[in-house]
């Protein structure tokens, strides 16, 4: 299978170059030429069972026909979701978490970056020279893909994030590797590192004295395993249930509800999506009829999803044939802090979990949809473990969270970030150093 630019001036590329590029040439994102389904392509999905791997190797199959790592993908597969990410029926009747905190840095961010860095670990030659994985990252991203390349020979990473704008233990979680992992804190937003990235991998002249890689959602490295594990937990539910599962989906960038969507595209289970926004509410203004318009972000206690332009938006607008089509394949809801401390204050008692502010900004939309009368099976994804937000969840529900062992162990780490400003100059002499 071939891969296009969402813009349409980029020739088409193999899997293994678009991956190894991030961007395309024309500055677009890529996207397989057509969407695989399990009926067409006969995608041969293992019984449901509690390990992602055996499903993801099967369900990327069909995208990986042309590449040369076709064979290695069930390897690829074993050695990346090596963490499990299950469906837990909560305390309301069809109410589930999907919990995708269960890896190394807490996040669902894991589950992406370390697909990618196991697949770019297997493209890289041994005469290549190094290559520099560049990520912006509003909270969790920079520390999972961090995770996944440090002291991987052959890369070096170089994350920024916005200063101030994230949690003090992510904060750390960004700074503790050290080796061949860089941490920038940038005097500015997600979006201002967000700009500087795409513009130093679309910088023709710097990535042929510096080869760079992206593992920002905009890779396709990145989303194309996330929609494994929604097929998973859909056929599970399925299994046991017999019916689709809906999804709600906290979302910033829009690479995870993106992945959703595209699962549901293949065929697997999946009913209705639902977008969960904070106060950064472009995508819910442009699922309300509005036009879609970018905007500067605003801090809010669901820190990884402030997000005022996000990447993602040009994938999904892409796949559609127009905007009406695009409104009805999803819809989106806006979340205030206030809902957000609420959902955090409350969920205890109501669902039985202590969630992150991102979960919660979910738990907040399932119970609107049930005031509102909807009593059909919804899973809420739970994208980060609450110890990442002790600072926040902690004051809210009146005792400790315990940080799971991979995270607690990243806290015991000294951990330095280097001060930048908003400064694609700067930047750029970085990487070329």
């Amino acid at each position: 299978m071939r891969f296009v630019s969402t813009r349409g001036h980029a020739a088409p590329a193999s899997l293994d170059d678009a991956i190894a590029a991030g961007l395309a040439p024309d500055g677009g994102l890529y996207l397989p030429e057509r969407i695989a389904t399990v009926d067409g392509d006969r995608i041969a999905l293992p019984p449901p069972s509690d390990d992602l791997a055996p499903t993801a190797a099967a369900l990327l199959a069909p995208y990986f026909a042309g590449s040369r790592l076709r064979d290695a993908l069930p390897a690829i597969c074993a050695a990346a979701f090596d963490f499990p990410t299950p469906l837990r029926p909560q305390r309301g009747d069809g109410d589930h978490l999907l919990e995708l905190f269960h890896g190394p840095t807490a996040a669902f961010k894991d589950v992406g970056a370390r697909f990618l860095a196991e697949v770019m670990a297997r493209l890289r030659g041994a005469d290549d020279p190094d290559i520099t994985i560049l990520v912006a990252t509003s909270g969790d991203t920079g520390a999972a893909v961090g995770a996944a390349f440090h002291r991987r020979p052959g890369f070096r990473v170089v994350i920024l994030y916005p200063d101030g704008r994230v949690s003090p233990r992510q904060a750390h979680g960004l700074g503790c590797f050290g080796d061949n992992v860089r941490a920038l804190r940038v005097a500015g937003s997600f979006d201002d590192c967000q700009r500087l990235v795409k513009q130093a991998l679309a910088d023709a002249d710097l990535r042929a004295r510096a080869p760079l890689g992206s593992a920002n959602s905009i890779s396709l490295g990145r989303l194309l395993p996330q929609a494994a594990y929604y097929a998973h937990s859909a056929r599970a539910h399925e299994a046991a249930h017999g019916g689709p599962l809906n999804y709600v989906v906290p979302t910033g960038n829009l690479g995870n509800a993106l992945a959703c969507w595209l699962a549901r595209a293949m065929g697997l289970p999946i009913g209705d999506i639902v977008l969960a926004s904070n106060a950064n509410d472009v995508l819910p203004r442009y699922f309300a009829g509005a036009d879609y318009a970018p905007q500067p972000s605003v801090a809010t206690l669901a820190n990884a999803m402030d997000v005022g332009a996000p990447s993602n938006f040009e994938r999904l607008r892409a796949w559609h044939a127009s905007d009406d089509a695009v409104r009805a394949a999803m819809r989106a809801v806006a979340v205030d802090d206030a809902a957000i401390a609420d959902a955090i204050r409350t969920a205890p008692a109501h669902h039985g979990v202590v969630p992150c502010p991102h979960t919660a900004v979910g738990l907040h939309v399932l119970d609107a949809l049930r005031a509102a009368g909807d009593a059909r099976p919804w899973a809420v994804v739970a994208t980060a473990h609450p110890a990442k937000f002790d600072t926040i969840v902690e004051p809210l529900v009146g005792h400790a969270v315990t940080p799971p062992a991979p995270l607690a162990a990243q806290l015991a780490r000294p951990a330095h970030a280097e001060p930048m400003a908003v400064d694609y100059d700067a930047l750029r002499a970085l990487l070329l150093d």
